[in-house]
């Protein structure tokens, strides 16, 4: 299997949008991939860091959407998000994300994105607040025929340095998303991460995880850390993933990575 590095690989040409993601915090559960495998699309299947798997929560800002070149778009540039996303692996070795919502308090962003790269955003009204060391989000769902929401407090330390972990959870250099009977890898370019320690005073998310087919969480995160953020670019989608009979078929090994 390769190694995960917390240095983005090179970023192929065009660059098709590019985004600020700040005040990021990243609040993840181990989990037995078992567990969560149904929910990965054709392609891909959970990535795994000694025997488990995580589901990621993670609250944040996406400030300055736009073209590569150019202003950000008015009305879809700037907006909050908390997104739930689980670590996959497709048969060519890509390392990437799932995401099983993407909760965004822009509507115009959540029809664009739904639209466009089939991702599962979903509108809701939301908060961020940062006083101090403390970072307070908050959402509430307001799709139909759903109801979930959440409270997120944390207390931010220091900077700590990198290690495996944090490297599986946060040196992700793709996304993975089905699109018209296809698994896609969508990648992304970033500077290494400026991770934090932090320590959540407060977390509420009422049908939060069933709203997406997880069980509730069965206690506190197991990792926890923030960061003030990175700006970051997309490039165009690559290939689809291959089917594991294509696979065999043309000699593809999940531990042969290709771009």
């Amino acid at each position: 299997m390769a190694a995960i590095w917390p240095d983005a690989p090179a970023l192929r040409r065009p660059r098709i949008l590019r985004q600020r993601w700040l005040d990021l915090t990243f609040l993840h559960w181990a989990v037995d991939p078992a567990a969560v495998a149904h929910l990965f699309p054709p392609g891909t299947r959970p990535d795994v860091f000694e025997g488990r798997t995580y589901v990621g929560l993670v609250p944040f800002r996406m400030v300055d959407t736009g073209l590569p070149h150019g202003p950000s778009v008015p009305y879809v540039g700037t907006f909050l998000e908390t997104n739930i996303r689980l670590y996959s692996i497709d048969t060519t070795g890509r390392r990437g994300v799932i995401f099983l919502s993407l909760d965004a308090n822009r509507l115009t962003v959540v029809a664009a994105a739904r639209t466009v790269f089939a991702l599962p955003y979903r509108w809701a009204h939301m908060t961020h607040i940062a006083s101090g060391d403390a970072h307070t989000y908050t959402s509430t769902l307001r799709w139909y025929g759903v109801r979930a929401s959440s409270t997120i407090v944390v207390e931010t330390g220091p900077r700590v340095p990198t290690d495996p972990l944090a490297d599986f959870l946060t040196a992700r250099w793709g996304l993975h998303t089905h699109r018209a009977g296809r698994t896609w890898y969508l990648p992304n370019y970033h500077p290494t991460w400026e991770l934090h320690s932090a320590t959540v005073t407060k977390l509420h998310m009422p049908g939060l995880f069933p709203s997406v087919g997880l069980p509730e969480p069965a206690g506190p995160p197991d990792h926890v850390l923030h960061s003030p953020g990175v700006p970051a670019e997309f490039g165009l989608p690559l290939k689809p993933a291959l089917l594991p009979s294509a696979a065999r078929r043309t000699g593809f090994r999940p531990d042969r990575p290709s771009g």
